[in-house]
């Protein structure tokens, strides 16, 4: 009996080594926003990102938690007895939480609390907007917890819509500081998201990915599925496996127009077929 197990564990083994896209092999890993399910509680998307087959979560501050949490929100309020609970239920679903965001705080004091609480949730990353005057706390507190800090590019009149101004801000201080590279916002401001990777080589932690069709302004160019839009997403893909990135991409998908989960469904396929496609 022992030895038929082995044979067939011998026999299975491929197909489990062999389950892994080779875009996970790269270490490229998809996640969901949540945000993309607004206002959706996070125990619903959790369900939700199952069902698309990633089990990655970034969960965007304030998001009601649902289920036995009710109304309590995701954020540094949340006190360690919750924390851990929550990190209970994620395991026990299959998923993991690896970062927040977009955080971007009020009043300097808040960032000791959400580093508090990015630790307590294991978060690999904080994705946020941090004030110029507060970089010199902010590296402090990356360095002191291993927490990388993956700096958001919302349009003006944020600090940071253009790669420069980051690189700016960061390129003398340490690497766990980095972009968090939301390629729609580059192509909706008129920056060419190809030349925006190049300028920040080696800082990206994680992206928010998509696709855009073309308009004439701003609201026009949403969101569609990837590879159907005007982003050239084979050069960027490129692009990132030139710079060996390691990271998350983050489907961050916000025209809940028609069929969202056929959208999101699609984007993952067409993702995975460009990066197979890739030499």
């Amino acid at each position: 009996m022992k030895r038929l197990l082995y044979i067939l564990v011998l026999l299975l083994l491929p197909y489990s080594v062999s389950a892994k896209t080779k875009a996970e092999k790269m270490g490229w890993n998809l996640a969901v926003q949540t945000f993309t399910f607004y206002p959706t509680d996070l125990c619903t998307v959790i369900d939700k990102s199952l069902e698309l087959g990633v089990k990655y979560l970034e969960v965007f501050p304030g998001q009601k938690i649902g289920g036995k949490w009710g109304d309590r929100v995701f954020d540094y309020n949340l006190d360690v007895s919750t924390c851990k609970e929550l990190l209970k239920y994620t395991a026990s679903k299959g998923v993991k939480i690896v970062g927040t965001g977009v955080f971007v705080p009020g009043k300097s004091d808040e960032w000791e609390r959400e580093f508090a609480f990015a630790k307590t949730m294991k978060l690999d990353y904080i994705s946020c907007e941090p004030a110029l005057e507060d970089w010199n706390l902010v590296e402090r507190l990356a360095k002191k917890t291993g927490i990388k800090i993956s700096v958001h590019n919302h349009p003006q009149p944020s600090e940071y819509w253009t790669p420069m101004n980051l690189l700016n801000a960061i390129n003398h201080r340490s690497k766990l500081l980095g972009s968090c590279a939301d390629v729609g916002h580059w192509l909706r401001c008129g920056l060419m998201p190809l030349e925006c990777m190049r300028v920040l080589d080696g800082r990206i932690v994680s992206l928010h990915f998509k696709d855009i069709v073309d308009g004439d302004d701003f609201e026009s160019m949403h969101d569609t599925i990837w590879g159907e839009g005007i982003i050239k997403m084979p050069s960027l893909l490129r692009e990132l496996k030139r710079q060996k990135f390691k990271g998350w991409f983050v489907i961050e998908y916000e025209y809940r127009v028609g069929d969202l989960m056929g959208a999101i469904k699609k984007s993952i396929e067409n993702f995975n077929r460009m990066v197979e496609e890739m030499h």
